[in-house]
């Protein structure tokens, strides 16, 4: 009840009902959800940049959709030789118990993932770049877009995003805070219910299909620090609490804690609505980029 209580506080905000620095699942279904909403000159952008696959060289990470290349930087991780100056790329963790997010805070050297999404938004309109270029700034921008709505990539309670709070919940004997939300909620997000809506007693149905101007109006607005504080706000009026049973700054360290399947259902719809707003916001940004 008190997490209903707190999901209806946030969607009176404007935090509606959300997904997380997702698995591959969550990715792509933001990446679909995207595809089905973007312009068609966007979407024929998008085809011609997928011909430059071979310029990325990176022959055990393919992106041959955009569903492929929200997961391409995480593929990426296979070579950290290569590719390890990306990984700050995916977070920026603002303190939950701070003051607010700060979007200029906590991001060394622009290493962070509110900067880098600007980045690779103007590369990706840079028709002067090369084309393996602006591909890879394409698949950077559909995975960190995605990243961005997860709340534990954009919050920490000095616990690296929830990496640091062991827990347990139905399924898996041991695992972290961060990893549950990442999967669990994910899979939960997209596999809950039938129904075209999207909030409060919404069914799940069908998250990628085409929304309507009203619900793109509702749901895509905002700039890259509005979508982080979403999220920072998520994981300190929701995830940390519900993890802990008490107020986020109430001084709960890294103590073990279980999640109950009542709790994952409670967060289901803020997790599907995450996802939604993830891939609303990312066909807009590619219509801003790609379509004009």
């Amino acid at each position: 009840m008190r997490l209903a209580a707190l999901v209806l506080a946030l969607l009176g905000l404007g935090f509606a009902v959300p997904a997380m620095a997702w698995g591959e699942r969550g990715h792509r279904v933001i990446a679909d959800i995207a595809m089905a909403n973007v312009s068609p000159r966007t979407a024929g952008a998008i085809a011609q940049l997928l011909r430059a696959e071979q310029g990325l060289t990176t022959p055990a990470c393919h992106v041959a959709s955009l569903s492929d290349a929200a997961v391409w930087p995480d593929c990426l991780r296979g070579d950290p030789d290569r590719w390890h100056y990306t990984f700050a790329w995916h977070y920026q963790d603002g303190p939950v118990c701070g003051a607010g997010f700060d979007p200029h805070a906590h991001c060394p050297g622009g290493k962070c993932i509110t900067a880098q999404i600007e980045r690779d938004r103007a590369a990706l309109a840079d028709k002067g770049l090369p084309p393996a270029q602006r591909l890879a700034a394409l698949a950077f921008l559909a995975h960190f877009v995605g990243d961005i709505h997860m709340p534990l990539h954009a919050a920490d309670n000095n616990d690296r995003g929830g990496n640091d709070v062991i827990a347990s919940w139905p399924g898996h004997v041991e695992g972290n805070l961060h990893q549950m939300w990442d999967g669990t909620m994910a899979d939960a997000a997209i596999a809950s219910g039938a129904g075209r809506g999207v909030g409060p007693g919404a069914g799940a149905g069908a998250l990628v299909r085409v929304y309507s101007r009203e619900e793109k109006a509702r749901l895509a607005g905002g700039g890259v620090a509005d979508w982080a504080r979403e999220s920072w706000s998520i994981a300190r009026e929701v995830v940390y609490p519900e993890a802990f049973g008490r107020k986020t700054c109430g001084g709960h360290g890294s103590a073990p804690v279980t999640i109950s399947q009542a709790q994952i259902d409670a967060a289901t719809p803020i997790a599907r609505e995450r996802l939604v707003r993830a891939g609303l916001r990312l066909a807009r940004v590619l219509d801003e980029a790609l379509g004009r």
